[in-house]
């Protein structure tokens, strides 16, 4: 028997019969009892979260969100029992009066995150004792990340760390860490009477201070690593803390460095204009509170780079002066007045000038810290390959010689034994920076302490002493260092007598 054309079966009542009955299986099928199932399970799963923060206390039955899981479990009841339900569509669900107002509960739950936004201490007092070691004493709750081994620790927000949530911060004390707060926010949920701050921000956590250019610079070279390994991006605004407490300044030399560094000078948030009390939350941050730690040697070496590039342009140090220089050795020594300075500077000058007349083409230069700006500072550095100096904070400058100058340091009596490991940071820095670190002369006469030589009571006394000389010492060494530079810069000029500049190079 011939088939019958599909449209002709169409046409025929018998066919309509079948597309109509098609059609209420596959409506029927639509809203099948699996459906209800669906829509029960979305109902507790949404009435679950949206109550879990108020586990021990039983649902209010008259609150919106508990009527509205109700009314929708019922009303998928409804459609899985009547048998009408094959004629009703899934808009008429949505729209059905019965259905709740989702906006409505959306905003409640807005509230409910704003509400539940909680502020710990910036300085967590718990952590006093080792404010140094693992998570710090400040926002001692958020780990720190890195993106690869060796390079800077840091913490980002939002991040998927953070779950996308936003950094807030409330408070403004300086004189107490304790009193200031931090938190973690949704974008969409900040507390109410918020302050946003937009565009990039750097929050900085120094254990000692801005004014001091070695702690100072200690503290903010973790954020010029990272501006290098994300395209070079800056920062609209810097916030300064210290154990807590809010700085409203960094030290001329360290924010002279920053402004060459980023290209203007930094801006130091103080959040003046927020009311008291109110919270500030950042549209992005990024918050650095363990220094240069964990940072490998050649990164540190790619940030001093682009910090020496950056300030010799700022400072006009030209290639035409460096070029010259560097067919000279420039001895340089950079004095202290006061603590730690040398008892009889003119001795002192009258060593280093005699041994350096005897090599052709050295040039000695005597140059007080307290007495030069940044850029002079810059272009003393600039100008020098021996640099001879006591232990202090002006030592930070060594990064601004050419890589493979040389660093002579003095102490006073003491240190050695007393001083601890901070005694060495400009050898380890040095290092960092491409330089050579020589070795140090401690001074071994001074003031006889009270106490035994290794009684720690004795370093208030050598601390900021003044150190001593020794000719026959210095004369030896100094000429020593001259020779071993002389070699290396005929060498250097053998392999590259044209030596160019191509810019500073984020």
């Amino acid at each position: 028997m011939a088939k019958t054309p599909p449209e002709l079966l169409e046409r025929s009542p018998a066919g309509m019969a079948s597309n109509h009955q098609l059609q209420r299986t596959m409506s029927l099928s639509f809203f099948s009892p699996k459906l209800s199932i669906y829509i029960l399970a979305a109902c507790v799963t949404l009435f679950v979260i949206f109550h879990i923060q108020s586990l021990q206390t039983p649902p209010d039955s008259s609150s919106s969100w508990y009527s509205c899981s109700l009314d929708l479990m019922r009303h998928g009841r409804r459609i899985s029992n009547t048998t009408t339900a094959a004629t009703t569509s899934a808009e008429e669900v949505i729209s059905s009066p019965s259905t709740c107002n989702y906006t409505n509960e959306l905003n409640a739950l807005r509230d409910k995150l704003r509400q539940s936004v909680t502020f710990l201490p910036l300085k967590d007092l718990r952590y006093a004792h080792a404010a140094l070691v693992g998570h710090t004493w400040f926002m001692s709750s958020m780990y720190d990340a890195h993106d690869e081994e060796g390079e800077v620790q840091y913490q980002r927000f939002p991040s998927p760390s953070s779950s996308g949530r936003l950094l807030c911060l409330k408070g403004r004390d300086n004189h107490d860490g304790s009193w200031n707060s931090y938190a973690l926010a949704w974008p969409d949920a900040l507390p109410h009477n918020v302050t946003l701050m937009t565009s990039l921000s750097f929050i900085s956590y120094n254990h000692y201070n801005y004014d001091n250019i070695w702690h100072g610079l200690s503290a903010v070279m973790p954020f010029v690593a990272w501006h290098m390994k994300n395209s070079c991006v800056n920062p609209e605004r810097w916030v300064l803390y210290h154990w807590g407490e809010i700085r409203s300044r960094m030290g001329v030399w360290l924010a002279s460095l920053m402004e060459a560094t980023f290209g203007g000078p930094p801006y130091v948030e103080v959040f003046d204009g927020v009311e008291e009390g109110s919270a500030i939350c950042f549209e992005k941050a990024v918050v650095m509170r363990h220094n240069e730690g964990g940072m490998s040697r050649d990164q540190r070496m790619e940030v001093y780079e682009l910090m020496r590039c950056k300030a010799r342009a700022y400072c006009n140090v030209s290639s035409e002066e460096l070029d010259h220089r560097r067919r000279k050795i420039g001895m340089t020594l950079l004095m202290r007045t006061g603590p730690r300075s040398f008892k009889n500077e003119s001795a002192v000058i009258g060593i280093f000038e005699r041994e350096c007349a005897k090599v052709d083409g050295c040039r000695l230069m005597v140059a007080y810290s307290n007495n030069l700006t940044f850029c002079d500072q810059v272009k003393v550095m600039s100008m020098t390959d021996i640099l001879v100096s006591p232990h202090g904070a002006q030592l930070t400058n060594l990064f601004l010689m050419d890589r493979n100058s040389s660093v002579m340091e003095f102490f006073p009596k003491g240190w050695l034994k007393l001083a601890g490991v901070g005694q060495f940071v400009f050898h380890r820095m040095a290092s960092w920076s491409g330089m050579r670190h020589h070795g140090a002369w401690r001074d071994p006469n001074g003031e006889l302490c009270e106490y035994s030589e290794d009684d720690r009571r004795c370093m208030s006394l050598y601390k900021n002493a003044k150190i001593g000389y020794n000719e026959t010492y210095f004369s030896e060494w100094s000429r020593n260092i001259l020779d071993q530079v002389k070699t290396r810069k005929m060498e250097e000029a053998s392999k590259d007598p044209a030596l160019t500049s191509n810019g500073c190079i984020c």
